[in-house]
């Protein structure tokens, strides 16, 4: 049964015991004959020791133990992993020092992250307003001119459609920017499930070359798709979600037209490997440098800023690589960048194949 008596109090009895110790040693050893003196003073001395260090066993050490308990009881795995550590070590202060020390050094790490975070976050409110005040103000200028010239009388039926149609074009922007961010978070909260179904991807991606036709025609981009087994008319089977890879695809292969070379080509490749197929987009751009490749598939990240107003123009929201990269992951892959400067820009993942009895949906 563990007594429950404080530090002050041990400290207190062990000092009484030590002092009556001592005392009776004074009292006793000058009636004592020389050789009787000095071994009551060697037992004396080796009595204070053994109080001493019970002292400073019940004070100092016990004092390390409650700490331990208390760094356990904090982060109990992390901190017991720690204390096995350094179990065996005899120097308790030591010991304690090298855990507070190590204790410190992921704390700093753990408030490095949160600034960086808290950095991303000002970041990403600030990206957020500004795509967010684009359409809105188009919208409404565009409002508020046809309102105004209504009140004059002075426009006509044509041109009030036509600024109709252009505060139409803001707010549906602005709708996409919305359901772009609604997206994000269900993917980033894991609400949004993905339906797995077996399915053509070869297939898939020659129905998005076909929607993206004519945007690579004004830039005279050629698309191409290779399977591995140099026969694009053959079904290649994937298992996963199809509407989410075709959102997936169509924003790799978008890019790589938008920032690819003009009168270049944008290459998709299909290749098998093991129970997978790795999915290849492939452009001959400028490339992306290295410093930037790591945070492209951040929310509203752009490599290139002078570009930022063309892209919304064209209608990106800045949000198109972070979904992917989530619905990709979402399917147990990653996205993988490969780019050099003036080589182009390759990111690829994989999708798993069905089993042999699946059926094509």
């Amino acid at each position: 049964m563990r007594l429950n008596i404080s530090s002050r109090s041990i400290a207190i009895l062990l000092s009484i015991l030590v002092a009556t110790v001592l005392t009776a040693l004074m009292f006793v050893a000058p009636t004592l004959p020389l050789q009787q003196g000095v071994l009551a003073a060697g037992i004396t001395i080796a009595a204070c020791f053994l109080l001493l260090y019970l002292m400073f066993e019940a004070l100092i050490f016990r004092e390390i133990n409650n700490i331990y308990e208390g760094l356990e009881h904090i982060k109990r795995k992390e901190f017991r992993r720690m204390s096995n550590k350094f179990l065996f070590r005899p120097e308790p202060l030591k010991r304690m020092r090298d855990e507070i020390l190590d204790m410190a050094q992921r704390k700093q790490q753990e408030i490095d992250e949160l600034r960086r975070l808290q950095e991303l976050r000002r970041e990403f409110l600030a990206d957020v307003s500004h795509e967010l005040k684009t359409p809105i103000f188009a919208a409404q200028g565009f409002v508020h001119t046809v309102l105004d010239e209504e009140e004059e009388d002075g426009m006509d039926a044509f041109t009030r459609k036509k600024f109709l149609q252009k505060a139409a074009t803001s707010l549906d922007a602005l709708d996409a920017l919305v359901q772009d961010l609604v997206t994000i978070s269900q993917l980033e909260k894991g609400v949004l499930r993905m339906r797995r179904q077996s399915f053509d991807l070869a297939l898939l991606v020659r129905d998005i070359f076909e929607q993206l036709e004519l945007k690579a025609a004004r830039r005279q981009v050629r698309l191409e798709l290779n399977c591995f087994d140099g026969a694009p008319t053959q079904p290649v089977l994937v298992l996963a979600d199809r509407n989410r890879i075709r959102q997936v695809l169509i924003n790799l292969i978008d890019n790589a037209i938008k920032y690819g070379r003009e009168q270049g080509h944008v290459q998709v490749c299909l290749q098998r490997t093991g129970k997978s197929i790795r999915v290849s987009v492939q452009d001959d751009g400028s490339g992306i440098p290295k410093q930037h490749q790591n945070r492209i598939f951040e929310r509203f990240y752009r490599v290139d800023k002078s570009r930022t107003r063309e892209s919304r123009e064209a209608g990106g929201s800045g949000l198109g690589l972070a979904i992917s990269k989530h619905i990709v992951e979402a399917h147990k892959s990653t996205i993988r960048v490969h780019s050099e400067l003036g080589a182009g820009t390759t990111l690829e993942f994989k999708l798993p194949r069905p089993k042999e009895k699946a059926v094509v949906e």
